[in-house]
């Protein structure tokens, strides 16, 4: 997965070798579902500080990345957008890569999936709570978005087991060919159930360690596709 998600960034990514990056995570550091952009970012290798002390034999492949956890509006007080563009404005980066915790379409997509867009991202679109875009409008920079799942609205459990059940019945039950397609569907158990449930979000009991482990993968493979001369030997020093 870490190698496809490497060659898959490369192709977005078509950095020279002076250029700064510089990485949001975006998200709530303290809800474990919403952390992900904060983990991923402690676990990268920021070097814009140290470019002009590296040696000459490996600062050709070691890039100036910049990173940084701004918060939410709730806990800052500042909108993300007013935050990350002050800091482009101030480091002229070449690009801005945005990792975000994403609220799934299915159930069967939390934790193991990972999405790549060259479009930027809207925080917290997925839960009906949407601020500012991050994009090249709004930046002046390409932004790309790296997300994965890790919650799922109520209504999509209940729609996903209507639709087996639908499967079940097909052709059986009159009732479930009323309601044809996944949309449909959707709309009526919304227009149910909302008034119930509201907003309300569910996220496996082992959402740590799957946070924790994407954070670990994509922070590695960002790594790599940043840094072409580090060794992994030496990633892990400077980790540790």
């Amino acid at each position: 997965v870490g190698k496809i998600l490497v060659e898959q960034l490369n192709k977005l990514l078509k950095l020279k070798e002076d250029d700064t990056v510089l990485v949001v995570g975006l998200g709530n550091w303290n809800a474990t579902p919403d952390a992900l952009g904060p983990r991923v970012t402690e676990k990268l290798m920021v070097t814009r500080h140290l470019r002009e002390f590296v040696p000459a034999d490996v600062a050709g492949g070691l890039r100036a990345v910049a990173a940084i956890a701004p918060g939410v509006l709730g806990t800052t007080g500042i909108e993300t957008a007013e935050v990350i563009h002050g800091i482009v404005e101030r480091i002229k980066p070449a690009v801005v890569i945005c990792i975000d915790a994403l609220a799934a379409r299915s159930v069967e997509r939390i934790g193991t999936t990972i999405q790549i867009a060259d479009t930027g991202i809207a925080p917290g679109g997925g839960i009906g709570n949407q601020r500012q875009a991050l994009n090249r409008e709004t930046l002046g920079v390409d932004v790309i978005a790296i997300g994965v799942p890790t919650v799922v609205h109520a209504t999509t459990i209940v729609l996903d087991a209507f639709e087996a059940v639908a499967q079940s019945f097909a052709g059986t039950k009159p009732f479930f060919q009323l309601f044809s397609s996944r949309e449909e569907r959707q709309k009526l158990l919304s227009e149910v159930l909302s008034p119930a449930v509201g907003e309300l979000v569910v996220t496996p009991k082992e959402i740590d360690e799957l946070t924790e482990d994407m954070a670990k993968l994509i922070a590695g493979s960002l790594n790599a596709v940043l840094h072409t001369s580090v060794t992994a030997q030496d990633l892990m020093r400077y980790l540790n």
